[in-house]
C-alpha cells in the first residue's frame, strides 16, 4: 500500500532523491490545515493543505493543490526536494538549468526579432 496515493515508482523515486538530498523523515515537521479555494463542503471538513518544514534548514513549503491529503503530502516532500536542490546547488540545480535555457532561446529569438527588423527597414529605404 502506497504511503502518498501515488505508483509506488514515484514513491520509491521521491524516497531515492530525499536520501541522495540528506532529507530524512525525522527531520520534517508536518502539519496539517484546512484548505481554502474551490472544492466546497470537503475541503471545509478535512484538513488537506500540508505545511512542511525541514528542521535543519528552516526551509518551509504549504501544498493545498490537491482534495487528497496523501497526494498533498508527496508534492510537498517533492517541492521541499526542489527547493533545497537548488539552495544547495545553486546554478548546478535542474530548475537553474532550465531557465538559463529558456533564457538563451529568448535571447536568440530576440536576435532574430532585430535582424529582421533591421533587413526590413533597409530594403524601405532602399526602395525610395
Amino acid at each position: 500500500m502506497s504511503k502518498f496515493g501515488v505508483s509506488p515508482e514515484k514513491e520509491r523515486a521521491l524516497e531515492a532523491r530525499l536520501r541522495t538530498l540528506q532529507i530524512h523523515e525525522e527531520d520534517l515537521e508536518e502539519t496539517f490545515i484546512r484548505s481554502s479555494g474551490p472544492g466546497g463542503q470537503h475541503v471545509n471538513k478535512t484538513s488537506t493543505c500540508v505545511r512542511l518544514v525541514h528542521r535543519p534548514t528552516g526551509l518551509s513549503v504549504k501544498v493545498q493543490s490537491s482534495r487528497s491529503q496523501g497526494l498533498n503530502r508527496f508534492l510537498a516532500r517533492r517541492l521541499l526536494a526542489d527547493r533545497l536542490e537548488q539552495q544547495l546547488r545553486g546554478a548546478e540545480s535542474p530548475q537553474e538549468q532550465q531557465r538559463d535555457k529558456i533564457r538563451r532561446q529568448k535571447q536568440r529569438r530576440g536576435r532574430r526579432t532585430k535582424q529582421r527588423l533591421r533587413e526590413q527597414d533597409s530594403e524601405r529605404t532602399s526602395d525610395r
